[in-house]
């Protein structure tokens, strides 16, 4: 098929997704600056905490040394389990190359920074010293000592996903620092995958999609129409079944059908999440209306029917992987921190491609509940699993493990979720707001300062703890524009003003959009209502029916055993106990506080009779707190889903 891809110039310091699409281009990041609330917290705890303590678990583990010893093998042998442990450096370096690219604040950003900056100055010079003659570049396989040969285990060998972290980290480091030396190295391995796996190559593919968003992101960033071919020709080409289906079966590579005829999201979480995005990346650039339908309907698949509510996805701990639409068990969730990331990166662009609200909504959940749980609150410990319930007897986190620990660690044999956690928080500011001509959109709410061809705003918000929103203009551009914004599904009655007036426009599709001439000092204010509510399940998952749970905002609530005078297990919940949740905006956490009955069983018998439900004892005291924050004290038991009165 003809490309024509959308290959434009783009501004200094472009975001992570440099394009152009329906819903307009994401602003870079000397435009979009976040500078206050949730958001900008998280970053700043990034910035001082999360990105040195990463830093010192790489070199604890021997990453580095991977690399230092195919030059000097007097350091001795492979360090790690897997062959793909390279990408853990790439995902820390993509993080850090944002850091480095804003000021610091004080003191203790400014010495995070430098040794954000040492690590950086030393991987960069390990990697060049590392690459070969012809491109190549991977530590395991570069290894003398290595059982197999580079290229001779596409399954497993992880070699293109490698690559893929690499040209991200490369890309980042260009855009933000101007600094090309990863780029370089990024090139010539692409260069030699072109020439090996290319239109006139072998046709084949790599096990762990992800290097399909690299290759269009470095065709983005280089203007080599190559590399978005490359990266068509492995979408296409999944499905073929030519992997080698070692270990478990073809559903798990998606490599069972092509792409265009999957039905569901299938197999490995990650694995799925980044084929769809770098998929959407190509159906984007190459305008393949018929590849974007299909990957429209496995993403609303995905959400209605294979997403756990709080926007994880992953329900089997074998081989985090999707399971049968439904198959939802809170208690072995596994919804993996990597996969949320991922399921935002597939959203992200999807609503560039599509200009979908609803698509947001659920970006937006995934944000603050299924992703923000993988960090702990101090920003140095991380969930590679989260579950949405926790027995009080339970004692191992995932089927393969004799035990574990009971809450979050600071590092992983695969340490794929704290890398990646470090680099999405870098590049947060990227997917707000968007621009298309005389139009500024602000998809994703955060207090921030947003420069655009139409305007320049202030957004101010406490989001996701209060629902106002407040946009004030700081420039216009001369004539009409339009400012829109976003009005989730979960905002019923959402209102508006400008300048203290009710706005005559409704919101349509998602969106409110407000044309004037604008000028400096006007001010927008979006109410978005956020009441308690509470949802049940689908009567087709079995997991939670007869179940119910409580949100607010965008946010899911759940109960930990701190919390309750009560067994979790024997709580009850009705909906006159919603209505008198209040909201503790006095405690850091938000929690939300009231009474609820307690029905604890009345024997032992594990299949009591129909029609003999187990009686309230009493009330109890009950405070929930926001899903993200659970684990964060000592370990004990938790619920989402709470049985229904």
């Amino acid at each position: 098929m003809a490309i024509t891809p959308n290959l434009a110039p783009v501004p200094t310091r472009a975001p992570a997704v440099a394009t152009t699409g329906r819903a307009g281009a994401p602003l870079g990041t000397d435009r979009v600056r976040l500078t206050g609330g949730l958001l900008h917290d998280w970053q700043r705890r990034n910035r001082v905490v999360t990105v040195p303590h990463v830093v010192r678990e790489i070199r604890r583990a021997g990453n580095l040394d991977n690399f230092r010893r195919l030059h000097d093998p007097s350091v001795g042998d492979y360090r790690g389990r897997y062959p793909f442990l390279d990408t853990d450096v790439y995902k820390t370096l993509e993080g850090i190359a944002y850091e480095l690219g804003r000021e610091p604040a004080d003191a203790s950003e400014a010495a995070a920074l430098e040794m954000a900056r040492d690590f950086f100055e030393e991987s960069v010079a390990l990697i060049e010293q590392a690459q070969r003659a012809d491109g190549y570049l991977g530590t395991f396989y570069q290894s003398p000592q290595s059982p197999k040969e580079p290229w001779q285990d596409l399954s497993w060998g992880h070699e293109m996903y490698n690559l893929g972290h690499l040209a991200q980290a490369a890309v980042a480091a260009s855009r933000q620092l101007g600094d090309r030396r990863l780029l370089d190295v990024a090139t010539r391995f692409a260069d030699l995958v072109v020439e090996r796996y290319g239109p006139d190559g072998e046709a084949a593919y790599c096990g762990h999609p992800e290097v399909e968003m690299a290759l269009v992101e470095l065709a983005r960033e280089t203007g080599d129409r190559r590399y978005l071919e490359q990266a068509r020709l492995f979408v296409e080409r999944r499905g073929a079944g030519t992997l080698a289906h070692t270990i478990f079966a073809a559903d798990y590579f998606q490599d069972a059908v092509p792409l265009r005829e999957l039905e569901s999201v299938t197999g490995h979480a990650v694995r799925m999440v980044y084929l769809a995005a770098g998929a959407t990346d190509v159906a984007l650039e190459t305008h393949d209306d018929a590849l974007l339908a299909r990957l429209e309907h496995l993403w609303d698949d995905m959400v209605a029917r294979k997403s756990f509510l709080t926007g994880g996805v992953g329900s089997r701990h074998s081989d985090e992987a999707f399971g049968d639409r439904f198959e939802l068990p809170a208690e072995r969730a596994y919804a993996e921190t990597c996969a949320a990331i991922g399921t935002a990166q597939w959203g992200w662009r999807l609503f560039l491609a599509s200009g979908r609200a609803d698509v947001l909504d659920h970006v937006e959940r995934v944000l603050h509940n299924a992703y923000a749980v993988g960090l702990s609150e101090d920003g140095a410990a991380f969930f590679y699993d989260n579950p949405l319930q926790r027995r009080p007897d339970h004692a191992q986190r995932s089927g393969a493990e004799k035990d574990g620990e009971l809450l979050r660690r600071a590092w992983f044999g695969c340490p794929c979720c704290p890398p990646n956690v470090v680099r999405w928080n870098s590049e947060l500011q990227d997917h707000l707001a968007v621009a298309d001509g005389d139009t500024l959109t602000v998809a994703l709410y955060a207090s921030a300062a947003i420069d655009s061809p139409a305007l320049d705003v202030d957004v101010t918000t406490d989001l996701p703890w209060d629902g106002r929103v407040t946009v004030r203009v700081r420039r216009a551009a001369v004539g009409a524009t339009t400012l829109a914004l976003r009005v989730p599904a979960w905002a019923d009655g959402a209102t508006a003003t400008v300048d203290g007036e009710p706005v005559p426009e409704s919101p349509a599709d998602g969106w409110l959009r407000l044309t004037r001439a604008w000028a400096p000092g006007q001010t927008v204010v979006l109410d978005l209502p956020m009441p308690v509510r509470a949802v049940t399940a689908h009567p087709h998952l079995d997991a939670a029916r007869g179940s119910a749970a409580v949100l607010r905002g965008p946010l899911v609530y759940c109960v930990e055993q701190q919390d309750s005078p009560a067994p979790v297990d024997d709580l009850l919940l009705a909906a006159d106990d919603v209505a008198r949740l209040t909201v503790d905006d006095a405690h850091p956490w938000h929690v939300l506080r009231g009474d609820l009955a307690v029905a604890p069983p009345t024997g032992d018998d594990p299949y009591p009779p129909l029609g003999v439900p187990a009686p309230t004892t009493h009330r109890a005291p009950v405070a929930f707190v926001p899903y993200a924050l659970w684990g964060n004290r000592e370990a004990g038991a938790m619920r989402v889903f709470l049985r229904q009165s």
